[in-house]
């Protein structure tokens, strides 16, 4: 007995193969490794294909499109340079 099929997604405009039911974080991590503790720092997130902020935890199915964007920013995200 077989598992379930691979899903093809797109990962930054490249087909993927991904084991159905991983989130998104866990699919662009397959692709980048050193995404999660990125993710973690604030210094990438991910988008769909929209360009419209996804959380990590959301699950991809087939035709998926995600986007990897990495910030120069080292601050979180919400703080000002001029207080």
């Amino acid at each position: 007995m077989t598992g379930p099929e691979p899903a093809t997604i797109f990962i930054n405009e490249r087909a993927h193969r991904v084991r159905p039911g991983l989130s998104a974080a866990e699919a662009a991590a397959q692709v980048e490794p050193g995404l999660p503790a990125a993710l973690q720092a604030g210094t990438a997130y991910l988008t769909d294909g929209r360009g419209i902020r996804l959380s990590g935890a959301e699950p991809v199915g087939p035709g998926a499109i995600i986007r990897i964007v990495r910030s120069a920013r080292s601050s979180p995200p919400g703080t000002d340079a001029d207080p």
